[in-house]
């Protein structure tokens, strides 16, 4: 019975050790596949492969960056009438011939405020050796472009009713003394090439053209050899010649030689003149003529855009009689090219105008003075004619400014 017993425990003992080796090798296998699948594992399992989403994809394109906006600015001086008289180059005479450098020593400084200058020469420079001679048929000193060129002048326009005072050799002595000082002129050609040739001028990163035109030549016909000699009034050389221009610059500016003497507002025949120039796409009319200011204002162009139209900037030197006749000024215009990666705009600021007045006294000692400057007794009434000037020139354009009155 013992013996039964003992074998029997002994039976149980094994089955037990063997129960207890088999949990403990299920044990160790399980652990092992856990270290197999685990996220902490150094080794990550192998995920079947997904020809579609495991293709490298393109990264999604980046704005391109837009350039900052490039800024131009330039400042276009403009002055009227400048008309050589026989009282004034006898003024002028010296020793060794004619200095009118004097007359403008009260106004060049304005000039060097500009980038580009723009004057009116009306009568032609054909020298001395042609003859001077006075109304109605002039001829000046070369010696008037010489005082030009020292203050600062960049452009003249030669197109007006006194252009064939003295026939085709005062137009092409002029034309070559302009050419020597180099200074451009325009409205008058000694030849028909030359005549082809739009006159530009580049500064400030902006380019400017200039055109010139006159409704006559006081009866005087033109060469018929020679049609080309000056520009008259033609509307549809005017079209043609400003969309010419507008391919060569940035801004066109449009001298015309119109209206009546002496007349203190612009009449109708020059708003039509002033509209072509503004359909045409101009930017800028300088009016020429009267003598006399006329008011500024503002004509719309087809796109929206606007032209800037001075109808008369009166006598900026000459040798005639009446207050009005001796009052002028000088135009400042600043000019705006902003440059954008999708295009170019133009903008054409509101203008100072600086009024001036032609002192003489017995028809000498001629000097241009800021109206500003000059008091009461050198010129009776002064503070009164500059207000009465700046309203008129306002009449249409009432932010005109004017940087150095009291108004």
């Amino acid at each position: 019975m013992n013996r039964y017993a003992n074998m029997l425990l002994f039976g149980i003992i094994v089955i037990l050790m063997l129960f207890l080796a088999a949990c403990t090798a299920v044990d160790h296998a399980e652990k092992d596949q856990a270290d197999i699948t685990s996220p902490q594992s150094s080794e990550k399992p192998q995920s079947t492969p997904d020809p579609v989403h495991d293709a490298a994809q393109p990264e999604s394109p980046k704005p391109p960056e837009r350039a900052e906006p490039i800024v131009h600015q330039a400042t276009l001086a403009a002055v009227g009438d400048i008309i050589v008289y026989s009282s004034m180059w006898r003024d002028a005479a010296t020793e060794n011939g004619f200095d009118f450098l004097y007359m403008f020593e009260h106004v060049k400084q304005y000039f060097a405020e500009a980038d580009v200058v723009f004057a009116n020469q009306e009568t032609m420079i054909g020298g001395e050796s042609l003859g001077l001679s006075d109304y109605p048929r002039f001829n000046s000193p070369f010696a008037i472009a010489d005082a030009l060129k020292e203050i600062g002048v960049s452009i003249v326009s030669i197109a007006n009713n006194h252009t064939l005072d003295r026939g085709v050799q005062a137009v092409e002595n002029g034309a070559a003394y302009w050419n020597e000082l180099g200074i451009p002129y325009t409205g008058a050609y000694p030849s028909e090439e030359d005549a082809k040739q739009i006159r530009t001028i580049e500064a400030g990163g902006i380019r400017f053209a200039f055109l010139a035109y006159t409704y006559g030549t006081n009866g005087i016909p033109l060469p018929p050899d020679k049609p080309w000699i000056v520009n008259l009034l033609d509307e549809e050389k005017i079209k043609s010649d400003i969309a010419s221009a507008k391919e060569l610059a940035d801004i066109v500016v449009v001298s015309y030689h119109f209206g009546n003497e002496y007349e203190r507002m612009p009449n109708e025949a020059q708003k039509h003149w002033a509209q072509i120039a503004a359909d045409s796409g101009a930017h800028i009319v300088l009016g020429h003529h009267p003598h006399v200011l006329q008011p500024l204002e503002w004509r719309q162009q087809p796109n929206g855009e606007r032209t800037l139209v001075a109808y008369s900037l009166g006598n900026f030197l000459a040798a005639q009689e009446g207050i009005y006749k001796d009052l002028g000024g000088i135009l400042l215009v600043e000019i705006e090219k902003t440059v954008t990666d999708e295009d170019t705009s133009i903008t054409i600021h509101t203008p100072d105008f600086i009024p001036t007045w032609i002192h003489k006294k017995n028809w000498r000692d001629y000097r241009i003075i800021p109206l500003h400057q000059v008091s009461e007794d050198v010129l009776p009434n002064a503070r009164k004619h500059e207000e009465e000037m700046i309203s008129h020139l306002r009449t249409w354009m009432p932010d005109l400014n004017f940087p150095y009155s009291n108004d």
